[in-house]
């Protein structure tokens, strides 16, 4: 598209368009319409020669992606000038659900097979805030998978969107070539693998520009179970992640994606959810919460106020004995396990994730 306005439609791979412009008579500025493209480098200059033509230095500032289409504004209003951290979600506000199923089936090796549908959705993510978001199977973040080490998962991707996307297991151990690669809109690929390490997993959209697919909704997690693992209560998993707000309606904004400018930080895709509809337990359950920091930039160091865990794990599953966890966004320190770590409250009441 061109700072004028004038623009094609998307094109698929293989087919294209002419563009009529109109009369241009002076410099102009374009790019790639597409979400995250024009900061990738798809930008090009329409340059004009003779006459009165004005140049570079009197042209227009081109225009900002919210006023040209780019996907990062929809109506033209600011989502982070609405959002107020202090905001009560509405009445009958109801938190995305923090319980982990138990693991079904029988203790030998299974197959899990799951389809995950790419689905562009309009969710609010913070009171009065709203995003477009890319989802696997229309939430984000995306369905739990939940298996033990030695199962194999089975999944289909089909892609429901407008743009191409793909998925990336960190669970899983296989060249990135095939079962990770781009697939288009109304295209579908299956990804096989086997879970040989446990700990919590995340899996997320690696088409570039990645870090924007996943902060715009485009991951979840793979819990995989290490044998012999102690039995408890209840089970939660909180999976942190960042929001950088575009328009109010529209994508996340690319811009403070790349500059690390995140609005909030939140559990589970929501805003402080868990301060209005907090996960319940009783009086000396005893409870484990798995924690996945899915970024795509900020760190995690996870902590219950005022409680202490008296165990952590490793990936494979051997316990160790620290009140607090640490570990960037998408990983883990080794110890801790990639993206994330297992670990068991004291047997006391929880209390709420902030």
């Amino acid at each position: 598209m061109l700072e004028s306005g004038a623009r094609t439609g998307r094109l698929a791979p293989g087919e294209r368009e002419t563009l009529d412009a109109g009369v241009v008579d002076r410099d102009l500025e374009g790019w790639c319409s597409v979400v995250g493209h024009r900061r990738m480098g798809m930008v090009f200059g329409v340059r004009v020669t003779g006459g009165n033509a004005a140049g570079p230095q009197d042209s227009p500032k081109p225009a900002g992606p919210a006023e040209h289409g780019e996907q990062g504004g929809a109506d033209g209003e600011s989502a982070a000038s609405a959002f107020d951290p202090m905001a009560e979600p509405a009445p009958g506000f109801t938190a995305r659900d923090a319980a982990l199923p138990p693991v079904s089936g029988d203790s030998g090796p299974r197959v899990h097979r799951r389809t995950l549908t790419v689905r562009e959705t309009v969710r609010e993510v913070a009171p009065g805030v709203r995003q477009t978001l890319w989802t696997f199977g229309g939430t984000a973040p995306g369905p739990v998978l939940r298996g033990r080490v030695g199962d194999t998962f089975e999944i289909t991707l089909v892609n429901d969107g407008s743009i191409g996307h793909s998925i990336d297991f960190h669970a899983g151990a296989l060249a990135p070539d095939r079962p990770m690669r781009t697939i288009e809109p109304g295209e579908s690929l299956t990804y096989r693998f086997t879970a040989e390490r446990s700990g919590v997993w995340m899996y997320h959209c690696s088409t570039m520009p990645m870090s924007l697919h996943i902060a715009n909704g485009m991951y979840g997690a793979v819990v995989a179970d290490p044998p012999q693992l102690p039995e408890v209560d209840r089970e939660f998993l909180l999976i942190q992640s960042d929001l950088y707000l575009g328009g109010q309606g529209g994508t996340a904004d690319a811009d403070k994606v790349a500059a690390l400018r995140s609005d909030a930080v939140v559990f589970n895709g929501y805003a402080n959810q868990y301060a209005y509809d907090p996960p319940a337990v009783r009086t000396g359950e005893r409870v484990r919460i798995w924690v996945l920091a899915a970024g795509p930039n900020r760190p995690s160091a996870f902590h219950v106020v005022g409680g202490q865990f008296d165990t952590v794990y490793h990936p494979a599953g051997r316990p160790f004995h620290r009140p607090t966890m640490k570990w960037p966004a998408g990983g883990a320190r080794s110890s801790l396990g990639s993206s994330a770590s297992a670990a068991s409250t004291s047997s006391r009441a929880a209390r709420r994730p902030r």
